[in-house]
Formats: structure tokens, C-alpha cells, sequence
């Protein structure tokens, strides 16, 4: 006789289900098809179409999060089943994203509306019933109107579909930012684990891109002066990682934690939304410098790779010193390490620009390990006193 299956485990709402981590594979293979062309960019208008399409990739991803991490008694199975068709839209993005301004705009923008479609249902399914009237308005404002913007984006020639595109997302941001505080009041305790899980997940995404960039371009340029250069790029990465998960994932956890406890949404909102955009550009800029350094190991780098090259660095400390400073960090604890990581960044930036890759990532790796050793025995002797 068949026995009844038993009931499905209850999902930690703390922590990220398995079929979020499998919902990142296709967010890994869209962001590998947006840095793709970073490898190769030479130029500032390269650069900021890159920004701009990662801009909108980073904000579905932030919306989907953020929606996740209030569905707490969402069903593991009900969970998965939200995933998968958000898997979807996003493969139907990452498919689209290496001609999303030429020849597959249509399909980027329909993932973008089918994504919005499923951003729907997950708020209607927690706030729907609950949340009254305004909620209901909210709900078909923030993801039901963007969506058929979106949607109707596909039927609309060049360059008025982009138009559409930035209104869509700047209707999202400002929705977000206005009832954020209403919002914050009716799920109560915010799901600060799962946040701050997430976002280092997103950040292993970005430096895994690094890495496989790195990789990828020695391959292809097999000899010891790129070796060199990987290595340098290689120590960069490991630092940034090193920065980020002994360091800023416990500094996000805390703030949010502090910034929920003072009822501060807006600051939830920038220090989670908005800020870490330009922390994971950063790790993105870099690896397409990385890269391209790695090919040409005894040429100068292009003006616009040697500006991403330094302002990728710049970029991820100038970020985590904001975030810091916005979570009430005082500025006396974070300039040691914010301001010696600002202008070594910049000196190696600069550096780029006039010697060839080799020295500029000889500069970068050290100045990076300098700044990660000072971090650590600040710390070793804060521990001491304390």
C-alpha cells in the first residue's frame, strides 16, 4: 500500500531556499552576458551602455528580493514554483542582453514584463487581502502599470522603447522610496538574515565574473607576463572578497538591523537598493579591465578601461565608506581604511593611463593587500583593547 508523502519541510525564511541559489544560475549567465562586452569596450559610451543595462538587471533583481523577503510564510513548494517561472523571464533577459539595444530589444523588454507579472503576484499573494485599498493600488501601481509599460515597449520602434524603459524603472524607484515607510509598518520585522545573504550572494556572482574573466582571458593569452597580470587581478579579487565577507556582509547585517529598529525604510531602501548598484558595477568594471590587461599585459590601457580599471575600486570602497556612513558608522572609524583605498585606487587608475597593464595591476595588488593587512591589525588591536 502507498504510504502518503510527509508534509514538506517549512522553509527558513532566514536564510535562501535552494531554488532561489538555483534561480541565480540564470541571474550568473545574464550578468556574464552583460560583462561579455566589457572585455572588449574601449570606449566611455561602451562603458555606459553597460551601466545602463546592468542598471535595470540590478533593479528586477532587488525587486524580486525584496519581494521574497517578506513572503515569510511563503511554502518551500510555492516558493520554487515563483522561481522558476521568474527563471524564466530572466533567461528570456539574458538571452536578449547581448543586443538589448539593437536587434533584441523586444524580446529584453517582454522578459522585463513577464518578470513585473510575476513581481505582481507574489505582492497580491501577501498584501492583497490584508493590506486594504491602498495596498491593492500600490500593488498595480508598482509592478501591474511597469509591466505593461514594459509590455508595451515591445511594440514601439527605437529610441522611444527606451524612453520607456527608464520611465518604467523611475515609476519603480519612486513608488518604492514613497511607501516604503507604510510598507515597513505593516511587515513588521524586517528579514535582515535573508537581506544581507542575498546581497553576498550577489557579490559572489560579481567576483566569480572576475574570476572566470581572468581565467578566461590567460587561456586565450598563455604566457608569463600575463601570467603576471592574473596573478596581480587574482590578489585584487581575493581583497575585495576579503573586504567583503570578513567585513561588509556583518556591517550590513548590523546596519539594517539598526536602521529597522529606528523605523528608517528610506535608509533600508538606499543602503540596499540603490547604493550596492554602484559597489557590484565596480566589481563589474573591474573585470572587464582585469581582462583586457591580461590580454595586452605590455600595452597602456584605453583612457575609458583604465577609468574602469580605477574607478571599479574606487567605486566598491567609496560605496562601502556610504553605506557605512548611512548605517551611522562615524566617519573617524572608516576613513583609515576609505581613504587610503580612495587614493591608492585612483594612483593605480592613473598609473594605467601612462605605464603599461603590468605595473598598473602590480600597484592595484599592492595597494590592496596593503589596505586588507592595515584593516586587519586594526581590528586584531581593537580586539586586544577590547
Amino acid at each position: 500500500m502507498d504510504q502518503a508523502a510527509p508534509p514538506a519541510q517549512e522553509r527558513d525564511a532566514t536564510r535562501a531556499d535552494w531554488m532561489e541559489l538555483f534561480f541565480d544560475l540564470v541571474f550568473v549567465a545574464l550578468v556574464g552576458q552583460l560583462s561579455g562586452g566589457l572585455h572588449h569596450a574601449s570606449t566611455f559610451a561602451q562603458l555606459g551602455v553597460f551601466l545602463a543595462l546592468f542598471a535595470s538587471v540590478w533593479w528586477s533583481w532587488v525587486n524580486l528580493t525584496f519581494a521574497v523577503s517578506i513572503q515569510t510564510h511563503l511554502s518551500r513548494r510555492t516558493l520554487a514554483a515563483f522561481m522558476l517561472l521568474a527563471m524564466a523571464a530572466m533567461g528570456a533577459i539574458a538571452v536578449a542582453a547581448p543586443e538589448a539595444l539593437a536587434d533584441r530589444a523586444w524580446l529584453f523588454a517582454l522578459g522585463n514584463a513577464v518578470l513585473r507579472a510575476v513581481m505582481l503576484a507574489l505582492w497580491a499573494r501577501s498584501n492583497w487581502a490584508a493590506g486594504g485599498a491602498p495596498a491593492r493600488v500600490r500593488i498595480i501601481a508598482y509592478n501591474g502599470a511597469t509591466g505593461v509599460l514594459w509590455l508595451a515597449s515591445v511594440f514601439v520602434p527605437d529610441p522611444a522603447r527606451f524612453v520607456i524603459w527608464a520611465v518604467a524603472i523611475a515609476a519603480e524607484i519612486l513608488l518604492l522610496v514613497l511607501t516604503a515607510p507604510s510598507l515597513l509598518r505593516r511587515i513588521g520585522t524586517l528579514n535582515v538574515e535573508y537581506l544581507a545573504e542575498r546581497f553576498g550572494t550577489l557579490v559572489i556572482i560579481a567576483l566569480g565574473e572576475t574570476v572566470l574573466a581572468i581565467i578566461v582571458a590567460l587561456s586565450a593569452h598563455l604566457d608569463p607576463l600575463s601570467a603576471g597580470v592574473a596573478l596581480f587581478a587574482l590578489v585584487v579579487a581575493a581583497g575585495l572578497a576579503w573586504a567583503s565577507f570578513l567585513f561588509g556582509i556583518d556591517l550590513m547585517r548590523e546596519g539594517l538591523e539598526h536602521l529597522a529598529a529606528r523605523g528608517d525604510s528610506r535608509g533600508i531602501v538606499t543602503t540596499f537598493a540603490f547604493l550596492p548598484y554602484a559597489l557590484v558595477s565596480g566589481i563589474m568594471l573591474l573585470s572587464g579591465a582585469v581582462s583586457f590587461a591580461v590580454a595586452a599585459p605590455d600595452a597602456v590601457l584605453p583612457p575609458a578601461i583604465a577609468v574602469a580599471f580605477g574607478g571599479g575600486v574606487m567605486l566598491f570602497y567609496g560605496t562601502n565608506a556610504a553605506i557605512g556612513l548611512r548605517y551611522g558608522t562615524p566617519w573617524r572609524a572608516l576613513a583609515p581604511w576609505a581613504v587610503p583605498a580612495l587614493v591608492l585606487a585612483a594612483a593605480s587608475g592613473a598609473l594605467a593611463l601612462v605605464q603599461p597593464a603590468f605595473a598598473a595591476l602590480a600597484a592595484m595588488a599592492l595597494s590592496i593587500a596593503v589596505i586588507v593587512t592595515r584593516s586587519e591589525l586594526r581590528r586584531r588591536a581593537a580586539a586586544r583593547r577590547g
